[in-house]
């Protein structure tokens, strides 16, 4: 599995993942772009440490996260994108010119049978969610995945009770790989056990199949 580095002389590929200029970060639909992905800014902070508070934004995670949780969830990204070149990034709404929530790709942090290995994961506000917003910025960081960042395999995972979540993985064209227990969660936990999700360049064309659209996307 080839985990960050671009190949040498990597080029977007034909097909259903094209690279994207950089910037340009363009949906799936026709016309103007909603969204772009984005580093981190200094200013994004206080917008992103709101909705992690929220009991009903992070219902699938183990607990809301403090304000520092939330700011040292902001550092961690921004030392992965300094030594990696990716990290989940900033979505930003490019209308409203607002942030919007994350999205994009990084390494996975805990050693698992599927490890090592890069994921793909996203996190809305939820005045933004059921607007298949969530579906553009995956586009966007799978294009960047399989085009500049040359990656062969791309992996999600999410509990059985987000169905949202991994709703949108199948619509993407990821494919069902089991379950397994998360390490990070305490034996017996409900939120232990999670579905996982893969994808590898050669299944792009399978992109579109899977469930409707869901009313959220997390």
């Amino acid at each position: 599995m080839k985990l960050g580095r671009p190949r040498a002389g990597a080029k977007g590929r034909r097909g259903r993942w094209r690279a994207a200029p950089a910037g340009a970060m363009g949906g799936h639909g026709p016309g103007r772009p909603r969204i772009r992905l984005r580093p981190w800014r200094e200013d994004d902070a206080p917008a992103f440490a709101a909705p992690n508070a929220d009991p009903e934004v992070m219902r699938h995670f183990p607990a809301p996260l403090s304000r520092a949780e939330s700011y040292a969830m902001l550092a961690r990204a921004r030392e992965a994108e300094a030594r990696h070149g990716f990290c989940f990034r900033a979505a930003e709404h490019r209308r409203r010119a607002r942030l919007i929530g994350l999205c994009d790709v990084q390494h996975v942090a805990f050693e698992a049978r599927f490890t090592p290995a890069v994921e793909i994961g996203w996190r809305l506000f939820p005045s933004f969610w059921g607007q298949d917003l969530a579906r553009e910025a995956a586009d966007l960081a799978l294009d960047a995945a399989f085009g500049p960042l040359a990656l062969d395999e791309v992996i999600a995972f999410t509990v059985p009770a987000n169905r949202p979540s991994w709703g949108l993985m199948r619509r993407l064209g990821m494919r069902p790989d089991g379950a397994f227990e998360h390490p990070r969660s305490p034996e017996g936990h409900a939120l232990r056990s999670h579905l996982l999700y893969r994808m590898r360049r050669g299944d792009a064309c399978h992109a579109g199949t899977g469930p409707d659209p869901p009313e959220e996307e997390r």
